[in-house]
C-alpha cells in the first residue's frame, strides 16, 4: 500500500511538470501570469501604475522579493527594487523600477522610468496622470525544459533572447483615506519568440489592465481599518480579483488577510520600526490541489522614506 502511494504522488508531480513545460509550448492565451503578482501591491503600486510616482511627500524606496509555490522546480520567483519621489512645486512625480522574475526556463529583467503630473482635485485630494517607459530583457533557456519532458527536438536546443521595449498609462486620484487607480503597464504586445521559432508561435506579452480601490477607516484611536480591492483583466486569462482587510494597531503594526478569487488566501503582517522604516511579510497559499505539491507563497518588503526636510513624521504612510 506505502508502495502504491508513492507511486501514485510521483505521478501527479511528473503531471505537474508536464503540465509546466505546456504552459510554455502552447500559445500564450493559457499563461496566466505573465505579469508578476503582488500579495502587498497596496504598498507596491508603482511597478503596476506610473500615476503613483511622486504621490507621496517624500522619496520613497521599496525591496520586495516574493517566492511562490515554494518547493516546486521551475515556480515563480520575483524580486523588485523601486523609487519615487516627488520634485520640484511637488506637482510632478519621478519613478524608477527594476524587476527580476523567474519562471521555469524563462527569466525577465524589466527596467523602467515613470512620469506623473498631479492635479489638485479638491483641498484634500489630488488625481495623478503617469506615464511609464523602457522595455523587459526577455530570455529563454529550451535546455531547461528537457528536464522536465527529454524529447529529441531541435527545438530545445535553442534559446530565445530578446530586448522587449514598452510604455504604459496610469491614472490614480488620491487622498488622506481614499485611493482609487486604473493603469496599462505595457501598452505593446510584444512577441515572445522570432519568426522563425514555430515552438513559441502565437506567444506575446498579453495586455494587463489592473483596478484598485482602497480606504482608510478609524474604528478607534488606537485601530485603523483599511480594506482594498484590486482587479486584473486580460484576454489571455481569467479576472483575478484581490479583496484585502487589513488593521493597523497603535500606528506600529498591520494585521490582515487576502483572498484572490482566483484560488488563494494569505495573511499579511507589517512592522513600522519607525514612521518611515517598514518591514512586511506576507504567505498565502493555493486552493487547489496544487496546495499539495509545494509549501505555499513567501513575500517580503522592505520600504524606506527619506524625510530629507526633518520635518517630524506623526503618522506612517497608510497606502
Amino acid at each position: 500500500m506505502a508502495l502504491r502511494h508513492n507511486i501514485y504522488i510521483k505521478h501527479n508531480y511528473l503531471y505537474l511538470r508536464i503540465g509546466l513545460l505546456i504552459l510554455f509550448l502552447v500559445p500564450a492565451k493559457v499563461f496566466s501570469q505573465q505579469d508578476p503578482l503582488y500579495t502587498q501591491y497596496m504598498f507596491n503600486k508603482l511597478a503596476i501604475n506610473p500615476g503613483y510616482a511622486g504621490t507621496n511627500d517624500m522619496l520613497s524606496m521599496m525591496v520586495l522579493s516574493r517566492h511562490q509555490w515554494v518547493g516546486f522546480d521551475g515556480a515563480p520567483s520575483t524580486q523588485t527594487f523601486t523609487a519615487n519621489s516627488p520634485i520640484a512645486n511637488k506637482n510632478i512625480g519621478l519613478g524608477f523600477s527594476v524587476l527580476y522574475d523567474r519562471l521555469g526556463p524563462s527569466r525577465q529583467t524589466g527596467i523602467y522610468l515613470d512620469y506623473s503630473f498631479q492635479v489638485k482635485i479638491s483641498q484634500n485630494s489630488k488625481l495623478s496622470f503617469g506615464i511609464k517607459g523602457g522595455g523587459n530583457f526577455y530570455q529563454l533557456n529550451m535546455v531547461e525544459l528537457k528536464n522536465i519532458a527529454p524529447y529529441d527536438d531541435p527545438a530545445y536546443t535553442d534559446n530565445i533572447n530578446k530586448f522587449l521595449p514598452n510604455f504604459g498609462v496610469g491614472l490614480y486620484y488620491y487622498s488622506k483615506h481614499f485611493y482609487l487607480g486604473a493603469s496599462v503597464p505595457k501598452l505593446l504586445e510584444n512577441k515572445l519568440e522570432d519568426n522563425d521559432h514555430e515552438t513559441y508561435q502565437g506567444g506575446k506579452e498579453w495586455r494587463h489592465y489592473y483596478f484598485m480601490t482602497g480606504a482608510l477607516i478609524n474604528i478607534s484611536s488606537g485601530v485603523k481599518f483599511r480594506p482594498s480591492i484590486m482587479t486584473r483583466l486580460t484576454s489571455a486569462a481569467p479576472v483575478s480579483v484581490d479583496l484585502n482587510a487589513n488593521f493597523l494597531f497603535a500606528n506600529r503594526v498591520w494585521v490582515g488577510g487576502m483572498y484572490r478569487i482566483s484560488g488563494s488566501f494569505g495573511g499579511i503582517v507589517q512592522f513600522l520600526i519607525t514612521p518611515q522604516f517598514r518591514i512586511g511579510y506576507a504567505y498565502d497559499m493555493n486552493t487547489g490541489e496544487l496546495q499539495n505539491y509545494n509549501n505555499g507563497t513567501h513575500e517580503i518588503m522592505l520600504n524606506y522614506e527619506f524625510n530629507f526636510r526633518k520635518e517630524n513624521v506623526h503618522n506612517p504612510r497608510y497606502f
